[in-house]
C-alpha cells in the first residue's frame, strides 16, 4: 500500500495515497461515461487518481493490445488489469477499503 507521510510537525496516521487508475475509453461508449462519472466522484473523495487515455491514441492502442478487453472501458489499477466493460463498483469498494482507503 502506498501512503503519503504527514508533514513534519503534524500528528496522526499517514494518509493513504489514492489508487492510480487508468481509464481507457472509446468514443461514444456509454459504459465509459458511467465509469468516468463514478471514478470522478471517487477522485473527489481522494480514493483514486484517474488518468484517462483515448483507446485510439498510441498509448491506448498499446494498452488494448496488451490487455485485450472484450468491452470498453478498460480499467487498470496501479498498472494492472482491473476490469473491462461495466465498472464493478463493489470490487472497487473492496479494493479501496482493503487498502485503508474510503
Amino acid at each position: 500500500m502506498k501512503t503519503l507521510l504527514n508533514a513534519p510537525g503534524t500528528t496522526g496516521a499517514p494518509t493513504p495515497a489514492p489508487l492510480d487508475v487508468t481509464l481507457v475509453s472509446a468514443p461514444g461508449c456509454h459504459l465509459c461515461e458511467d465509469a468516468r462519472g463514478e471514478l470522478g466522484r471517487r477522485a473527489t473523495a481522494g480514493q483514486v487518481a484517474v488518468r484517462e487515455v483515448d483507446a485510439e491514441s498510441d498509448e491506448g492502442l498499446d494498452l488494448v493490445t496488451r490487455h485485450r478487453p472484450a468491452l470498453f472501458p478498460l480499467v487498470l489499477v496501479d498498472g494492472e488489469f482491473f476490469s473491462a466493460g461495466r465498472l464493478p463498483r463493489r470490487k472497487l469498494d473492496k479494493l479501496t477499503s482493503s487498502a485503508g482507503r474510503r
